[in-house]
């Protein structure tokens, strides 16, 4: 196949990337930064792979690469918790998903050789937050600011049925792999002060990189899969059971908590992705069958901290 991925240069498309070519698949990285790319894949390992500069939320010429590919895998937008969300932040964070997504449906429309499928992320975020609820595929939408992000996410790929383009859309869980969250949340476990983020008591949906991976290649290859499929790992956890489990595969104490203020101190509302979950089940992924590796938290965490 020939698959275009935007956001290929982030936490998950990078590996997305690498397996795609060594599944001997030629892949069309559509990318904000061409040189950061060509350092992320370098030329002498990278056969097989084009490189194209584009503006997410714009029309261009970049459209036109779209012609010809098999497959689209649609990861692009804005970091949600990496800084305060002020109304710029905010709007930023809306628009680099929802018209980013209008933009790459747009070229598929326009595409005379049209992608016979698109992968496009989502988020658990569409669910709202609870401690009591459990959320599946079928659960309605909440009402909050990212629950309005991901609905507005989902709407503009949607657009990509009337042209008769496959849909999948994967609405993830927190991924875990060495970078992104987690790592973050390494440094005061190794500095012997890790602990819960808040209460404990909220909710952590998540999901391994690599089960991450093989559900978007599963979804490009498996024509039986369309509409919503939670890419979440099916045993989510309470932060306090993150934690625990953290701490003991680290051999760390896992008992000084994080308040609540201190992250709202430094965040804002954006403290919220962390202070704040949901339980959710994937439950149309596992009625197709897909096989996860890592469905439990702890092997999970052993086999990213010890291929780090």
């Amino acid at each position: 196949m020939k698959v275009a991925v935007t956001g290929a240069t982030g936490f998950v498309g990078s590996r997305l990337v690498e397996r795609l070519q060594q599944e001997g698949h030629s892949v069309l990285v559509l990318t904000r930064n061409p040189e950061q790319a060509k350092r992320v894949f370098p030329s002498s390992v990278s056969s097989g792979l084009e490189i194209v500069g584009y503006t997410p939320t714009k029309s261009g010429a970049w459209q036109q690469a779209i012609s010809g590919c098999d497959g689209v895998v649609n990861l692009a937008g804005a970091p949600i918790a990496d800084e305060r969300w002020t109304p710029q932040r905010k709007q930023e964070i809306l628009e680099s998903r929802s018209t980013a997504t209008q933009k790459l449906v747009e070229a598929i429309a326009q595409a005379d050789s049209k992608p016979s499928v698109l992968v496009s992320a989502s988020a658990v975020g569409y669910y709202g937050t609870s401690e009591t609820a459990l959320f599946d595929e079928n659960s309605p939408n909440g009402r909050d600011f990212l629950a309005n992000v991901c609905l507005a996410w989902e709407a503009a790929a949607q657009q990509v049925e009337e042209v008769g383009t496959r849909l999948v859309i994967l609405r993830l869980g927190i991924v875990l792999g060495m970078g992104g969250a987690l790592e973050k949340m390494l440094t005061p476990f190794k500095l012997f002060a890790g602990g819960p983020l808040g209460s404990g008591h909220q909710w952590f949906s998540w999901i391994h990189r690599e089960d991450l991976v093989n559900l978007i290649l599963f979804s490009l290859t498996n024509s039986q899969l369309e509409g919503v499929l939670n890419a979440t790992a099916p045993n989510p956890v309470k932060m306090e059971q993150l934690c625990h489990a953290l701490g003991e595969v680290l051999h760390r104490p896992s008992w000084l908590p994080v308040p609540d203020f201190a992250l709202e101190m430094l965040l804002g509302d954006a403290a919220q992705v962390i202070l704040q979950g949901q339980q959710v089940i994937p439950k149309r992924t596992l009625s197709y069958n897909f096989n996860y590796q890592y469905p439990t938290i702890k092997p999970a965490l052993e086999e990213i901290l010890s291929s780090s």
